[in-house]
């Protein structure tokens, strides 16, 4: 089975024995975020090939050679930069995230989390690399299910409930799996904390879904997601991140308690989005 993911304006990626096989066409042809991040100024299938290939190469993505730990940040309010800081604090017990090589993984080590999640876009599929889950382990993490690799956030609340964690974090791209996660809130009494990522094209009833049982979501390249959210706070204008619920506004402030560097703070009706600054063609 390959690895599967998409990445840079959703595009579908196939990778097989530490090689792209496989690269769709982009359903984007420009974001803000990629062209800070990368340089990239046009959405291309051969710029999303050189990128996942830089992945691989660089950190070893998809093969055994995975770099697991990581403190560095790609941009100051991502998910897993969120969940790094607010297991740091200790605002969190555990997050529930997904890591190529392994499928889901439940981890309380905030490098490990940020290791994974950082480098990682839209894992869709992904198959047991030995090495890697045997890593991940030995840091401190537990792989729901070594055998297959499966991507199953309900199940890892379940197992993460199981272990006694209560705050618990984790990210979803499915209004279905959102709505579980809820019913799963409330049968073990957790305070969970759901994340909505990767949304760039979902239909307006999914973006609602969404929006309805989550406490953060990452507007992607969403359209509807802009127009059907209603945030108490708002991180960024090109790409932004909502905050839905009390929890994902203190999940918020905990990354913001780990930034160095000057940030901007102030009251204004939401949500907040230049036409200049959205990627082109939202989706």
């Amino acid at each position: 089975m390959p690895h599967i993911m998409e990445i840079m304006g959703k595009t579908r990626v196939i990778v097989k024995d530490g090689e792209v096989i496989d690269v769709g066409e982009p359903e984007l042809e420009w974001c803000p975020l990629i062209e800070k991040l990368s340089g990239v100024q046009k959405i291309t299938s051969e710029e999303v090939k050189k990128n996942v290939e830089f992945k691989i190469k660089k950190y070893g993505m998809f093969t055994a050679r995975r770099h697991l730990l990581g403190s560095d940040t790609f941009v100051a309010f991502g998910a897993s930069e969120i969940m790094m800081s607010s297991l740091r604090s200790g605002f969190l017990d555990a997050t529930v995230t997904a890591c190529d090589g392994a499928g889901t993984v439940i981890s309380n080590n905030p490098e490990l989390v940020q290791g994974i999640g950082g480098r990682m876009s839209g894992l869709v599929e992904t198959e047991p690399i030995e090495d890697v889950i045997n890593g991940i382990q030995k840091l401190g993490g537990i792989v729901l299910d070594t055998k297959t690799a499966s991507i199953d956030p309900v199940g890892g609340v379940r197992k993460a409930a199981e272990l006694g964690y209560k705050k618990v974090a984790v990210t979803t791209a499915d209004s279905k799996t959102a709505k579980k996660l809820r019913e799963l809130e409330a049968e073990f009494g957790l305070e969970l904390i759901v994340i909505a990522v990767h949304v760039t094209g979902v239909s307006k009833e999914e973006a609602q879904g969404l929006l309805e049982n989550s406490d953060l979501v990452v507007g992607c390249a969403s359209k509807y997601i802009r127009e059907l959210a209603k945030p108490i706070v708002q991180v960024a204008a090109a790409i932004p991140l909502f905050a839905l619920t009390k929890k994902g506004k203190e999940l918020v402030i905990e990354r913001e308690k780990d930034i160095e560097g000057p940030i901007l703070i102030t009251t204004t009706e939401l949500p907040v989005l230049p036409k200049h600054k959205q990627p082109r063609d939202l989706k």
